[in-house]
């Protein structure tokens, strides 16, 4: 909803005290993005805008009147980089978990859905989002595929781009995935930097692990910012070199203790706090970008500028106007604080009305429709034993091995355990069997390789969330289990599974696009809990073993992955052979 001129008229009204205003909040201590200072004052509202701010409104008129007694007043939060889809739940529930905690804004990249779905299901999320407490900003994914190694749902070329771009919720161009490509000065991926800024829209960066001359020439194209540093030289080095460093604590991705030193004002407007992914668990036990403020000043950070880190440098680093602050012409976003370390939220006002209250929801939600688009996405081949087979061979095999609490993998080279003349997997050595089903009915390619880190015992679990292609991903140390649950999925539209001896032990349907579901957010997380524990159940050891496992098909996250087409070298962005040579 834009800002009218009837709202521009009584916000200059209710400020010159010609007209009462909606609401006053007397006697605050504001938490200043600007000046970085607790002040003592009043504020003024006028219906979605802030009126006025300071001493001289203790007594302004207005409809009602609350003395806050010394409590803290700051500006609502805004995730700077999230993927909605990642929460596996409705854009309605996710601002169900959030909005009372103080969140009032995210600006998400709907990459996910757009892999599966394409235009009509970015549009789908546009539409779920309307009408919520959340104000929900779009940046048009960039990488539909993620690289040319796999196969994709849909693809998202140039001319979709900038149908989308136009669209008033878009601020930018999100994140671009294929630094290789970027690095090669790839015509197509520098044209969706050029189409940003033709736009007046932030084009965005996605750089792991990159300093030096490759950091340089990915930040030579104009790309804005990074969310990807998971060590502090590699924060400081992007920070050195103009990039808006965004710092992530995702559900696997934890990287904001390592990176809290640089929560700091000498870096003024150039850090974000983002949460990229977040599960229910942690929506429901910890939050969203409230956490990370939270975290952030438990780690020694100025409450102030952890406050502004998650609002007002991300506002204006996407341009979103009248964001981000309380002062007079801003919306007003705030929330009302009992403590400020702890960001502990009483109530939180969206647009000047009262959204929440005491942890909960105050307002009713718009009901979630699901169209064809988005329905029935799961399309897998024919499948049969031997389709899993991966024949022997002499020498030493890449192995995935995954990462706890990181996206990041490393390659290993081990030995194969061979059996018939044929490898498999080997839980005594903890190596299972790691597959990549093309779901979208598309080509039926099977990608077929080695993990090991996950601890599995027996069984398979699966998904088909499978970043960013969101193919069917697999891990199990036993082939007919792992078909099992590739045709369990297909019959619930998509989900999350745990398979052990042809017996479904836990699963989560998630039939929108095989990534969400309409269902409330503590009855998903039931679910996910009941996975979990299946999951130890099979003896697997690593930490939020669906999210690694959706995460181990990312062609563009060092080091070695899995798609449909079979093993990524990620730096040389080339596939590779299971054999090492």
């Amino acid at each position: 909803m834009s800002i009218t001129l009837a709202d521009l008229q009584y916000a200059v009204d209710a400020a010159m005290g010609r007209r009462p205003g909606s609401v006053l909040l007397k006697n605050v201590r504001l938490a200043d993005v600007f000046s970085l200072e607790l002040k003592p004052t009043h504020i003024l509202l006028a219906g979605p805008l802030v009126a006025a701010v300071g001493p001289a409104y203790a007594e302004a008129e207005a409809l009602e009147v609350l003395d806050l007694e010394g409590r803290v007043v700051a500006p609502g939060l805004i995730d700077g980089h999230v993927h909605l889809e990642s929460s596996l739940v409705s854009p309605a529930e996710y601002a169900r978990g959030v909005v009372p905690r103080g969140v009032t804004g995210v600006v998400t990249d709907p990459h996910e859905i757009g892999n599966v779905a394409g235009v009509a299901g970015i549009e789908w999320l546009m539409e779920a989002s309307e009408g919520l407490p959340l104000e929900v900003w779009i940046t048009v994914p960039s990488s539909v595929p993620s690289t040319r190694l796999e196969t994709s749902g849909a693809t998202l070329g140039l001319a979709e781009i900038e149908h989308l771009l136009a669209h008033p919720r878009v601020v930018g161009v999100a994140e671009l995935m294929s630094f290789p490509a970027i690095l090669a000065a790839d015509v197509d991926e520098l044209s969706k930097v050029l189409l940003a800024e033709r736009f007046r829209k932030s084009p965005e960066g996605h750089a792991p692990t990159l300093t030096g001359r490759p950091l340089q020439g990915y930040l030579a194209t104009g790309i804005a910012s990074d969310h990807e540093s998971t060590t502090l030289e590699e924060g400081r080095a992007k920070l050195e070199a103009g990039c808006f460093l965004m710092v992530r604590e995702g559900s696997t991705t934890r990287n904001l203790e390592a990176l809290h030193p640089l929560i700091k004002p000498q870096y003024a407007d150039r850090i974000g706090l983002v949460t990229d992914d977040r599960l229910p668990s942690d929506l429901l036990l910890e939050g969203g970008v409230d956490f990370l403020v939270r975290k952030a000043i438990a780690l020694g950070a100025d409450p102030i500028y952890a406050i502004r880190a998650g609002s007002w440098n991300v506002a204006r680093h996407y341009r979103l106007t009248r964001r981000g602050a309380v002062a007079p012409g801003f919306q007003a976003d705030l929330v009302i604080l009992d403590d400020l370390e702890t960001f502990a939220a009483s109530r939180v006002y969206q647009r000047g009305r009262l959204v929440a209250e005491q942890g909960q929801l105050r307002v009713e939600l718009p009901q979630t429709r699901v169209g064809a688009a988005v329905s029935q996405t799961v399309k897998l081949p024919q499948l049969r034993p031997a389709d899993l087979r991966i024949p022997a061979f002499s020498g030493m095999a890449r192995v995935v091995r995954a990462i706890p609490h990181q996206v990041l993998t490393a390659e290993a080279h081990l030995e194969p355990t061979i059996r018939d003349g044929e490898v498999v997997a080997d839980p005594e050595r903890d190596l299972a069997k790691l597959i990549c089903l093309e779901r979208h009915g598309k080509n039926g390619q099977i990608g077929k390789g080695l993990v090991t880190a996950f601890g599995l015992k027996k069984g398979a679990l699966a998904c088909t969330v499978g970043h960013d292609h969101h193919n069917l991903m697999a891990v199990g140390v036993s082939d007919a289990d792992i078909l099992t649950a590739a045709r369990r999925l297909e019959a619930l539209g998509g989900g999350m599974i745990a398979v052990a001896d042809g017996e479904v032990l836990a699963e989560l349907a998630l039939p929108i696009a095989g990534l969400i579901t309409d269902e409330p957010l503590e009855q998903v997380n039931a679910r996910l809990q009941a996975l979990e524990t299946a999951a130890r159940q099979l003896g697997v050891t690593l930490p939020d073993p669906y999210m690694a496992l959706s995460f181990l098909g990312l062609a563009v996250i060092p080091e070695l992955r899995l798609t449909d087409y079979g093993l990524v070298d990620v730096h040389k962005g080339a596939l590779v052979p299971l054999a090492v040579e």
